[in-house]
């Protein structure tokens, strides 16, 4: 079975990256705690500390389907509602 790999962009809003970054701190014990999860990692832009990046691995899309559909994303998606600038998703396999 192919992993996943997971890379998120999150852009917070300049007077928000406090907000978005102590929102995006809850996710990670409870998401690398899910089913499938074997990689989940935060990181935060050195020239940009708006620019925050998930670098994920999964078992499989469907089990990240489960994570999608998570309470703790949907608390996270309200907890920074307005506080985000932009939000890109992107599908990776590993080939090498």
């Amino acid at each position: 079975m192919t992993t996943l790999t997971i890379i998120a962009n999150i852009v917070a809003k300049a007077d928000r990256i406090d907000l978005v970054k102590a929102q995006l701190e809850k996710l990670i014990p409870i998401t690398r705690a899910e089913a499938g999860c074997l990689k989940y990692d935060l990181h935060q832009d050195n020239d940009d500390p708006a620019h925050f990046l998930f670098y994920e691995t999964w078992a499989s899309r469907a089990l990240w389907q489960t994570h999608i559909d998570a309470q703790h994303l949907k608390e996270y998606l309200a907890a920074t509602e307005g506080a985000v600038e932009s939000f890109t998703i992107h599908e990776m396999t590993h080939i090498g």
